[in-house]
């Protein structure tokens, strides 16, 4: 089958659905319109759908190899301002990750592939994943089998990327992208007035000194050469100015391109935590998680780059930089052998992802679809 050629015949098919997936966006693991959406959509072309934790899962073809080939589904908490006529009717989320491009696309690929299922040499899985923005959603499908029965032999992802001309792709061999840990920290102090702070053990101040430590930290234990960026997202606590509170929260996210830095520095922030509450007299609950890097195989990339090429051309195929993001397919390919690419989507100057302005250019729809297939 000639995959693009196919592709362009069925983009109708795929714009209306990228558009009503942009339009009712949901939330990390909990996204039953667009689970239900999807499962409706590959029932309806022939596929047996299996509930593989929070995410799906369909086959075409049978026997070896198996490749997976996956979609992330879920959105952001934030309101979007683009301005399209199917931008999102739920207050408070919207697809400006584009992660609605990557469902459609793989819907589309889905169409295609079950079209021409008996001349498939092999068992593509379609896995489609929620809670991406979450960094648990691969980890939870990947604990629940994704992986298995049959067994992956190679996984492939990719993602849009509106500041990038449309039907460029973008891949690093090796490490791809950013791992995340993530640390939330609960303390809890003795509240009180803040005319006798002796009488109190104060959080805000233990919050602050925390802060401070772990970012001393990686200016002092990491090597300056490592990637690596240390950001407090969350830090709240209090009521009024003549109260000492209770309470008090930090979030830290911890991002780098370098496995040693990230598991000495995952052993020591905790250690650090523990210490500096202690010494101010606080206690308090950690909880963490722990993204890994997204590695591209080489020899995979090596075997796919031709195919990628044979969609968009040889002269839009590229390789770049890792990217400081991070994307929880490192699961996956912490796994199995993967590839994770970059494909355009607009072009320079265009509002990034994750800005409420964001919009995507639609004619990457067929290109994203015929990749997947191809």
């Amino acid at each position: 089958m000639d995959y693009l050629k196919r592709a362009h015949e069925l983009t109708e098919e795929i714009v209306e659905n990228r558009r009503f997936l942009h339009q009712h966006p949901e939330i990390g693991c909990d996204i039953p319109v667009t689970k239900a959406f999807v499962e409706d959509k590959l029932k309806c072309m022939g596929y047996e759908v299996a509930h593989v934790g929070p995410g799906l899962v369909a086959m075409a073809g049978h026997g070896s190899p198996v490749i997976l080939l996956r979609a992330d589904m879920d959105g952001l908490l934030m309101e979007e301002e683009s301005g399209l006529p199917f931008a999102s009717v739920n207050p408070g989320k919207a697809h400006c990750c584009g992660h609605d491009n990557h469902t459609a696309m793989l819907l589309g690929a889905a169409k295609m592939l079950k079209e021409n299922e008996a001349d498939l040499k092999g068992t593509v899985k379609l896995m489609f994943q929620p809670g991406e923005e979450t960094g648990a959603g691969a980890r939870i499908m990947v604990e629940n089998g994704a992986l298995t029965s049959p067994k992956v032999d190679v996984a492939f992802g990719l993602h849009v990327q509106p500041t990038e001309a449309t039907g460029t792709i973008g891949y690093a061999a090796g490490v791809n992208s950013a791992s995340l840990d993530t640390f939330i920290l609960k303390i809890q102090g003795s509240g009180g007035h803040s005319s006798q702070p002796q009488l109190c053990t104060d959080p805000l101040m233990i919050l602050n000194q925390v802060y401070q430590a772990l970012n001393l930290l990686v200016t002092r234990e990491a090597d300056p050469a490592a990637m690596v960026t240390l950001t407090c997202g969350v830090a709240k606590g209090g009521t009024a100015v003549n109260i000492i509170p209770d309470k008090a929260e930090l979030h830290i996210g911890m991002r780098t391109l370098d496995v040693e830095a990230a598991e000495h520095l995952k052993q020591r922030i905790p250690e650090m935590i523990d210490h500096y509450v202690k010494a101010w007299n606080g206690t308090y609950e950690l909880t963490e998680f722990h993204t890994p890097c997204t590695f591209s195989d080489q020899g995979l990339c090596e075997s796919l780059v031709p195919h990628l090429a044979e969609i968009v051309g040889a002269d839009k195929v590229h390789q770049i930089p890792p990217m400081t993001g991070t994307e929880d397919f490192g699961y996956v390919t912490k796994e199995v052998p993967g590839m994770f690419v970059f494909l355009g989507a607009g072009q320079r100057g265009n509002a990034p992802l994750h800005s409420p302005k964001m919009v995507l250019d639609e004619a990457v729809l067929p290109l994203g679809a015929a990749l997947h297939a191809n």
